[in-house]
Parts: structure tokens; C-alpha cells; sequence
């Protein structure tokens, strides 16, 4: 498998979303990925930030182990605010990330949009993050990750106008955290990461893409 990354955009036609197949699980249970043998697949990310960018090559490199990637990271609206408050102020973000990315790049095969967000269960503030997908039939899928305890200082600073990555980078003595393993690597010592988070999350929105369940 071949990974590659460019900056530019191009255009053209929609290409046809791969053919399915069943895999062997280890455990000799079957698991449903999608082969691609003959073309690269041509994934659009709304994001320039290394750690989404990183995410987006694990998830499809696990889900199309046979494909060689071509990552596509593109700088388009997500129509919402910098710092998401709410659930669903998140997802739309995602979303729109995805639709705007769609239009920005006419040939790709999957645009993906990525969007960290944080809301309130009762007076806990939790950290969370949607991942949106969309494929080239014009359909759009979607996860959302674990929710992540946020401590007080945190939700104080944020309360005070900061975004969560500004704040995390305060109350933790570092730099640029949102850039690394984020809240989550910082609140587990390293043991989870932002990265590995949202990579997880992102095979899970893939499924009804490639799960033949979806197109019978």
C-alpha cells in the first residue's frame, strides 16, 4: 500500500464507489472491508491539521488494505462557530465540512470532515468529536467518538472565551496540544490519543459504506 499526501485539487467525474468482499477473521469470524485493486482512492480531508490528517490514513488504510490512499487536505467552512458548544452544533460542523470539501474537490472517491466539539451532561463538561464521510453516490455517514471528562480549569477557561485546545494547553503546561494527542492524551497519560480516537471513530462512519447490509 502506497500513502500519499498532495496539497493541490483537481477535477472531474465521480468515480464508482469500490466492490465489497468478505474477509477471513482471525478468530474465524467475518468482518466486511472493501478491496480496491486497481486505482488509488482519492480521499478529500477538510483539515490541514497533522493529527486529523494522520487519522484519516488509519482508518482507510485499515479499511482498504489493497488500496493505495491519496490524501487531499483542503482548507473549506464548516459553518459553525471555532469552538462548538453542543452536540449538535458539532455534528453539523462535520457535516458541512464534508459538502463544502465535495464541492471544492469534484473527483475524489470520499471527503471526509472532522469536528471536536464539547458539551454539558449536567455541570460535567465533556470533550467528544464527530466524524462525517460522505462517498461518491452522494451519501454521507457518520460517528460520533467517546465522550472525555474535561477537568474544572478547563471548563473555566473555556467559560472565559478560550477554545478547548487554548485551554488544555494553559492547564496543562504544554504547547500546541490540539496538534498532538489532545485532551485525551493528556488526561491518559498518552495511553489514548486524539489521533487513535478519532481514527477509531472514523472506520466505524465508514461502515455503512462498504457493509454490504447497507445496499441490499
Amino acid at each position: 500500500m502506497k500513502v500519499t499526501v498532495r496539497l493541490t485539487t483537481g477535477r472531474g467525474c465521480l468515480p464508482t464507489p469500490p466492490p465489497i468482499y468478505k474477509a477471513p477473521h482471525k478468530r474465524g469470524l467475518f468482518i466486511y472491508t472493501s478491496r480496491v485493486t486497481s486505482k488509488t482512492l482519492k480521499i478529500a480531508v477538510a483539515s490541514f491539521n497533522p493529527v486529523k490528517l494522520e487519522a484519516v490514513k488509519s482508518a482507510f488504510s485499515t479499511q482498504f488494505p489493497q488500496a493505495d490512499l491519496e490524501v487531499i487536505p483542503i482548507s473549506v467552512s464548516s459553518g459553525v462557530s471555532d469552538q462548538p458548544l453542543t452536540d449538535a452544533e458539532t455534528r453539523q460542523g462535520a457535516r458541512n465540512r464534508v459538502e463544502n470539501a465535495r464541492q471544492a474537490v469534484t473527483d475524489a472517491d470520499y471527503w471526509v470532515g472532522l469536528e471536536g466539539g464539547v458539551e454539558f451532561l449536567g455541570s460535567q463538561l465533556m470533550a467528544m468529536a464527530w466524524m462525517a464521510v460522505g462517498d461518491a453516490s452522494g451519501r454521507i455517514h457518520e460517528a460520533r467518538s467517546p465522550n472525555l471528562p474535561l477537568p474544572p480549569g478547563v471548563q473555566r477557561l473555556m467559560a472565559e472565551g478560550l477554545e478547548l485546545g487554548e485551554a488544555n494547553d494553559v492547564v496543562f503546561a504544554t504547547s500546541n496540544s490540539k496538534q498532538g494527542g489532545g485532551a485525551y492524551g493528556l488526561l491518559t497519560d498518552g495511553r489514548y490519543t486524539r489521533q487513535a480516537i478519532y481514527a477509531q471513530t472514523l472506520e466505524f462512519a465508514l461502515i455503512p459504506l462498504v457493509h454490504e447490509l447497507w445496499r441490499q
